[in-house]
């Protein structure tokens, strides 16, 4: 989602930049892959490493490992990352050692929380990149404070809404979407709420997962939920037993979906419940209301101007927030600056003139 509206620019002064694409495979569910690259309009990667699964430091290595042949082939003027997941820092890593300036999209985010993961990567991209581009103004804050230079921080706005906004239109119904999976269900417009949860924090842990199982569970009495279950968090519902509580109750259980219906989704619901990232700043764009099942966001503009309430796990707190939206319609937001479709178009207009690439 972050990618697409970057080559999809670069391909309009494919004169002056030759993007070459390279999916690591790091997400590795070739479905989800595949519906993702169609959906969006991503051409087919130039190169696909199929690093797969593995722990953190599995995962990274092998990037790293994967990814070096392919710069010393390539021979690229830079190498453009987005987001914070573990092939941002490692292909990051691997071009700096070779000399090759760093693009980071999406920097300056904090959370402030060490123990996640991607707040590591962020932190270490940001202090390798040579352009740092940011989604929110208070980003360019936390940067200047690690010592980056301002020069090198440009605010282009948010690509991930360049996405939404190019898609609304033709996203998925709700009727079309459960058709599709065949689910038989009684959920109707603006009548539900969408559910996601695939973060470690949230679903390793079993105590904390049944928590989580148990407050949805009784939301689902008031409010019926959709569920687009990530492959992860199926093998730790199964695991824990969890799933059969979801089953029996007034929940639908959908395999992983594409772009167009998690949009469509989210669209059509009440409320979202989530613990993704991207999803605190689509819901935002939206205006639908989201309650974020962590203690924390590295996205506070979704909290301070959007339509985000961060609530954690535990179940008083989620239910009181549920509760609130569907008697008063949640908080009012406002979409932030430069969440306007052409975060894309600021990007690659930027990069032209760093690189003197410009015509």
């Amino acid at each position: 989602m972050k990618m697409a509206p970057i080559i999809r620019q670069m391909q309009q002064v494919k004169d002056r930049i030759v993007p070459y694409l390279v999916h690591t495979g790091q997400h590795y569910d070739q479905t989800m892959k595949d519906t993702f690259f169609q959906q969006l309009g991503i051409p087919e990667p130039d190169c696909d490493l199929g690093v797969g699964s593995g722990t953190h430091a599995v995962q990274t290595a092998n990037v790293m490992l994967r990814f070096e042949p392919v710069l010393d082939e390539v021979k690229p003027i830079a190498v453009l990352v987005v987001g914070d997941v573990n092939s941002t820092i490692a292909c990051g890593l691997v071009a700096v050692k070779k000399n090759i300036p760093l693009i980071h999209v999406e920097a300056g985010l904090r959370s402030f929380d060490r123990e996640m993961p991607e707040e590591i990567n962020r932190i270490l991209t940001d202090q390798i990149s040579d352009l740092l581009f940011t989604t929110e103004r208070a980003a360019e804050t936390n940067l200047v404070k690690e010592g980056i230079a301002l020069e090198r921080i440009k605010f282009s706005g948010n690509v991930m809404i360049d996405t939404l906004l190019a898609n609304c239109r033709q996203a998925d119904s709700l009727s079309q979407i459960l058709q599709k999976y065949g689910v038989d269900c009684l959920v109707s417009e603006k009548k539900y709420a969408l559910l996601t949860m695939h973060r470690p924090s949230n679903v390793d842990d079993v105590e904390t997962l049944s928590r989580l199982v148990s407050v949805i569970v009784d939301i689902s009495k008031k409010l019926p939920v959709v569920f687009p279950v990530h492959p992860r968090t199926q093998q730790k519902l199964r695991e824990a037993g969890l799933l059969s509580q979801l089953a029996e109750q007034d929940i639908v259980l959908l395999p992983p979906v594409g772009y167009l219906e998690i949009l469509g989704l989210m669209q059509s619901a009440q409320l979202v419940l989530t613990d993704s990232g991207g999803l605190q700043e689509e819901t935002t764009a939206l205006g639908v209301p989201c309650v974020t099942l962590r203690e924390n966001t590295e996205r506070p503009i979704t909290v301070t101007e959007g339509t985000n309430t961060i609530v954690g796990s535990d179940p008083s707190k989620i239910m009181m927030c549920v509760d609130d939206i569907m008697a008063t319609g949640g908080k009012s937001g406002r979409v932030p600056e430069y969440w306007d479709g052409r975060a894309a178009v600021r990007i690659v207009e930027e990069i032209l003139q760093h690189y003197q690439l410009a015509g």
